[in-house]
Order: C-alpha cells, then structure tokens, then sequence
C-alpha cells in the first residue's frame, strides 16, 4: 500500500497511527481543519489535506485516490452518531468497487457489561451514550457488498504517551466511579498504532478486531496502585459526568485472539498499571 488518508489524524489516536504508517513505509495524507492543524501534520510528516469529516465533498476528495483509508475522528455522544454515519456512508460511496481498506474506529463501550472474557462475537448491549456506533459498524462490515475492504476496530481503554482516560484517572484528574468491582480492558496507544497498519496492510474484508492487550483488572486494583482511596457514587458522577459516568462503570472483561492469529499484531508495550506508575 502506497498512501493511506487518515481522519482525526491529529488526535491522540490518529497523530500515533500517522507515525507507525510512515515507519512501515506508506505515504499519509491527514484531514485538516485548520491551518494550525495543517502545520501539525506537516511536522509529522504527513501531508494535509483541508477539509472536515462534514464536509461530502473534501473527504471523499481525500480518501478516493489513497490506497487506503483510515477514520479515526473522535466522538463518544449520540450527537456524534449522525455525523459519523454521514461521513462514514460518503467514504464508502467514494471508495465503492475499488476493494480497498476502510478502517473505522468505533470502541469496545458499545460491547456493553460481560460476565466472562468476552470477544468479537460478544451480544453487545451498549449504554446509550454509544449505542449509535453499532448502526455505523455494520455499515462498515456490510460495505463488502459495495467492494469496499471495510474493517472494524474496537479499541478497549487507551493508555500511553501520557494521554488517553486511564492516565487522567491515574493523576487524580478524574474521579474513580462505583464500588471498585468493575473490570477494565487496556491497551497502549502504539500497540493499538501497530494495529491499524496491519488491518490497513492485511485485513479481510468484513472484519472486526478488538484492540487489547489481553490483561483485565478491577477498578479497585487500578486505584490501589496509584493510592487512590475514594470513589464517588454513580448518582452522583451521572449529575456530574451526564452519560459517560455509566460506561466508565461497565464491568469489561475484554479478551481475543482474533488480531494475534490473522494480523500477527502483538501488543508489546508495558501494561497500564507499569506504563503509568509514579517515576
């Protein structure tokens, strides 16, 4: 693969894919918004294009001649889920009979509470704040039909580089929510990087992989390590934090083999509790 358009290429998530991309050889052109994230992407190394994930016309501009297209604009809301079925449903009519790669990036929220190691094939039940994502991950997966290569990744609780939602709660910028019984799934941000080169790369068409790396922990153990000793009662984060206070509770217990056998990705980076440890 030659070029690759990523969108939400300067985010947290997306500026890490960008660089594992160009380390694997491909040309990157990034959406841009703004001049100031134009000269992001440039310092990067990726080529800007100007445009907006609303905007028809600019997007599919940018993902028709790539060899491959990444979408990795974040948004967590129900407001965001007309906004990216839209987005979603003009890459695939830019990209129909060509076979190439969609890569989009829903979240493994959407899989709801498990009871046990739950994978690719789990009945999600998603909390309303991410419930939309299930519609545009089928419009994903069924853009096989179109001859597009569309693929599905489910990233579990990002941690790495200093940012992402685990590092906010290990310096204390977060509160923890519940009774600590709740299970967390993680995985590091280049270890999710590698991920999407090798979907980008090698992935079949119709595909859904979870990234993790395979380890779980209570919220109570994740809160022990960083000498957290308080948790604020669901009510009262849902006054505070509206709907994100429940998928924050979820009980997520979130293993697969499924990348490991069919990409070769192995998450190699130190887990979460080592990675954000006090120096």
């Amino acid at each position: 693969m030659a070029s690759v358009f990523v969108t939400g290429a300067t985010g947290y998530i997306g500026s890490v894919v960008c660089e594992k991309l160009i380390a694997a050889g491909h040309e990157v052109i990034g959406l841009a918004r703004s001049d100031a994230a134009a000269e992001k992407l440039r310092a990067l190394g990726v080529t800007a294009h100007r445009g907006d994930i609303t905007d028809p016309a600019s997007l599919a501009a940018g993902a028709r001649p790539a060899d491959g297209t990444a979408y990795i604009a974040a948004g967590w809301g129900p407001e965001f889920g007309a906004r990216d079925r839209a987005a979603v449903e003009t890459l695939i009519g830019a990209l129909a009979g060509t076979d190439k790669p969609l890569v989009y990036t829903s979240g493994a929220w959407v899989m709801g509470n498990t009871n046990r190691l739950a994978g690719e094939m789990w009945p999600c039940k998603p909390p309303a704040m991410v419930a939309w994502r299930l519609p545009v991950e089928k419009l994903v997966l069924d853009s096989i039909e179109r001859k597009v290569c569309g693929v599905v990744i489910r990233p579990v609780m990002v941690y790495g580089r200093g940012g992402g939602l685990a590092a906010k709660f290990a310096r204390g910028e977060m509160p923890m929510i519940g009774d600590g019984s709740n299970h967390w799934s993680f995985v590091h941000v280049d270890d999710l990087g590698e991920l999407y080169v090798k979907a980008l790369e090698n992935a079949r068409q119709g595909t859904l992989y979870i990234g993790q790396d395979g380890k779980q922990i209570t919220t109570a153990e994740f809160a022990r390590t960083f000498g957290i000793q308080e948790f604020m009662p669901l009510e009262e984060a849902r006054a505070q934090f509206g709907p994100l206070a429940d998928c924050l509770v979820l009980d997520q217990k979130i293993g697969s083999t499924r990348a490991f056998r069919e990409l070769g990705w192995r998450p190699s980076k130190p887990s979460v509790l080592r990675e954000l440890a006090p120096k």
